[in-house]
């Protein structure tokens, strides 16, 4: 893999649909893995083994996974795990990869997950072990990596802690998540300038949101800083819970037009992205799609005008 090559592992349908007030079936969560496949998607965030009465939308990550599996089996398909029971419930439908999700404040720790941070800190860690022992792949996100909504901006040298603790944990992956979306791009060089110091860089990942609409600027912050790892989400399907007004994830579709533009391969089809947008828009009852969507479906429309109608 080229320097010039981003892996992108959409996290629609687990990070996306977790709060949506429309619940997709699981036929409608294949389908919209089917078109990001088709898209040339070929990493995703699936779902998330919580339990089903904190997070309904979720309820059916262990009837999706083996679905997923059989249908897709060179996908790479992560699946969120928040502690030992979500790792043995993940492991029996399948699951290949697990995620764990640490907190980087004590406040968010505490209302996320109900324990404080050096409790998360050594659930994590243990998750990530038992994963490993299973011969499972592994993520680790470092959440609230920028600022918390209860505690303001979070320290550098907290992150910095943080991230080198759940690489020496044996994450495959530290994904450094933007949850709220209050990044900026002064703060993403910097602090994955002192991140590449602890965790290797191809190791490091980025998770963005796009709030104060600056996602892509920020994805074009990581992109110079050396990261090649990126979460997106199509359409910008998502929000966070303590973000009240959250856009949403940066859109796959706004990273790849982004990536293509300025000489990076991606190896993904942008109007196979606008097929999973309407898909979901559909679905979901509402408008969806980044900064970029209404140029994209402008762009589509001329190309099907000019195409020659068949005699």
């Amino acid at each position: 893999m080229g320097d010039n090559h981003i892996h992108i592992t959409d996290v629609a349908p687990r990070d996306g649909l977790q709060n949506q007030a429309v619940h997709l079936s699981t036929d409608a969560k294949l389908q919209l893995i089917a078109l990001l496949a088709e898209a040339g998607v070929q990493s995703v965030e699936a779902t998330s083994f919580v339990s089903p009465k904190a997070v309904p939308q979720m309820a059916d990550a262990g009837e999706l996974v083996p679905r997923i599996a059989a249908r897709w089996p060179q996908l790479r398909t992560s699946v969120l795990v928040p502690n030992l029971k979500g790792l043995e419930r993940a492991h029996a439908s399948g699951a290949q990869e697990i995620a764990v999700v640490l907190s980087a404040t004590e406040t968010m720790n505490r209302k996320n997950i109900n324990m404080g941070l050096a409790q998360a800190l050594d659930v994590s860690e243990q998750t990530l072990a038992a994963a490993q022992a299973l011969g499972l792949r592994t993520r680790a996100y470092v959440a609230v990596a920028f600022d918390c909504p209860f505690e303001g901006e979070t320290p550098l040298a907290e992150v910095l802690r943080l991230a080198a603790r759940m690489h020496a944990a044996g994450a495959g992956e530290v994904v450094i998540a933007d949850t709220i979306g209050s990044a900026s791009p002064g703060m993403v060089k910097e602090r994955f300038a002192a991140l590449r110091d602890v965790v290797p860089l191809e190791r490091l990942a980025v998770h963005l949101h796009d709030t104060r609409g600056m996602g892509a600027a920020n994805a074009w912050a990581a992109l110079e800083a050396g990261v090649r790892r990126f979460d997106a989400s199509v359409g910008g399907i998502g929000g966070c819970p303590f973000a009240p007004g959250a856009a949403g994830n940066l859109a796959t579709e706004d990273l790849v037009l982004l990536a293509e533009r300025s000489g990076f391969a991606t190896g993904l089809s942008l109007d196979g992205l606008l097929s999973a947008v309407d898909f979901a828009q559909e679905q979901l009852q509402r408008p969806l799609g980044g900064r970029s969507i209404a140029w994209l479906r402008r762009q589509r429309d001329k190309r099907r005008e000019a195409e020659p109608v068949p005699a």
